[in-house]
């Protein structure tokens, strides 16, 4: 039943089906790819290409971000730490308790975070910690909370909190307040 003939046809189906997609290969990047730019490229010469049409986005032509000290993150915190507003605390306070909870001894997959300002870093009972925290200092002070809210995989490298980060400074105030707030 499997003869010479029919391996000789289904070689030679598996050869032109190739040699259609390289020719169709070959003419999509004539049309799409530049032609001869385009080869030159792949092949590790500089071929030069141009960009078709370029958006003006104001301010963006070779403005680089400024560089921010952790001296002006720490003033800007206690500024923003002073004028602190525990109310709103509570509403920032809503994405954290997916992981976290306010009652003492109640760990989550993140620990407790009743008494978190002040309390020593790594020292929630009964929690599992990976041991990166240690770089943020003795204590979570506002401003130790403060550097780890911005970026905690930045923070603290190798952390298990799985956050992006909160990038308003009076966010991040408002929520330190609040956890600040709730055992007296």
């Amino acid at each position: 039943m499997f003869d010479t003939m029919t391996l000789t046809k289904i070689v030679g189906g598996f050869c032109g089906s190739l040699l259609v997609f390289l020719l169709g290969g070959w003419v999509a990047s004539g049309i799409y790819g530049g032609g001869e730019e385009s080869h030159a490229t792949a092949e590790g010469e500089h071929g030069e290409i141009h960009q078709a049409y370029v958006i003006p986005v104001e301010g963006g032509e070779g403005e680089a971000a400024e560089e921010v000290t952790p001296e002006q993150i720490a003033a800007e915190f206690q500024e923003a730490f002073a004028a602190a507003d525990p109310a709103a605390g509570e509403g920032e306070f809503r994405p954290c308790s997916a992981c976290h909870a306010l009652e003492a001894g109640d760990n989550r997959t993140g620990p407790y975070l009743y008494g978190v300002v002040g309390r020593p870093i790594d020292a929630a009972e009964g929690y599992d910690y990976s041991g990166a925290l240690e770089v943020l200092g003795e204590a979570w002070t506002p401003e130790a909370l403060n550097v780890f809210l911005i970026d905690p995989q930045a923070a603290a490298p190798g952390t298990k909190m799985n956050y992006n980060g909160m990038k308003d400074v009076q966010d991040r105030a408002n929520l330190i307040a609040y956890l600040d707030s709730l055992d007296g």
